[in-house]
């Protein structure tokens, strides 16, 4: 019961941080829209790869190491930075979206399909350069696991939150990929293009001028 105990408070407080939008949200809602739903999808199983891969070195006690210190966590940032703003200018300037009624009906991929390893590799890239995650799985798991909790555990508890976190972006691809709602995308012309691409740039300038110490 102790173990269900601790899982249960780190799921409580992981679910509030998964609906918040961000760089993760902004990502599979443009891939939903411009590429379809199974370029989303694995885009969203790329993202829930990379949370693993913060949990594992978190418990391995590399998290410690990274936080503490400064000219890795900057370089880790300004890596997360120089890639957001990347996606932003490269999305801004990306010809507007033309997807047929039969395409939207069908599902389809837009007229540039991505490969699927380009999509994972997008997802695992974009949550995998974010520092935060370095602090805030540190601080999660100290405030909210035992230090007796055996490491096989506290890793299966890193499972479940992945396994939650590719659930919620697959609920967003749902939504974005539905015919009707992809529609009043395509009508948005470049100007989707340009607001999402102008999302990810203010996301990255977020980033920037965040303290790292």
């Amino acid at each position: 019961m102790t173990y269900l105990s601790e899982f249960a408070a780190l799921m409580a407080v992981f679910a509030v941080v998964i609906v918040a939008p961000g760089a993760d949200f902004a990502l599979v809602v443009r891939q939903s829209v411009v590429h379809g739903r199974r370029a989303a999808l694995v885009t969203s199983f790329g993202i829930g790869a990379s949370l693993l891969f913060h949990i594992s070195y978190t418990l391995l006690g590399i998290g410690l190491i990274v936080s503490q210190s400064l000219a890795l966590f900057a370089l880790i940032k300004w890596l997360g930075v120089a890639y957001l703003v990347y996606l932003g200018v490269k999305s801004f300037f990306e010809k507007p979206l033309e997807i047929d009624e039969g395409e939207l009906a069908a599902g389809a991929h837009s007229r540039r399909p991505l490969s699927l390893p380009a999509c994972f590799g997008m997802g695992f890239l974009t949550n995998a350069l974010n520092p935060k995650p370095v602090l805030f799985f540190l601080s999660l798991f100290t405030a909210l696991v035992s230090h007796e909790t055996p490491a096989a555990v506290s890793f299966l508890y890193g499972i479940g939150m992945a396994t939650a976190l590719v659930a919620w972006f697959a609920g967003v691809t749902l939504f974005f990929t539905n015919p009707v709602v992809r529609a009043r995308f395509k009508a948005c012309g470049r100007w989707f293009n340009r607001v999402t691409g102008a999302t990810f740039v203010l996301l990255g300038l977020r980033l920037a001028v965040q303290k790292v110490g």
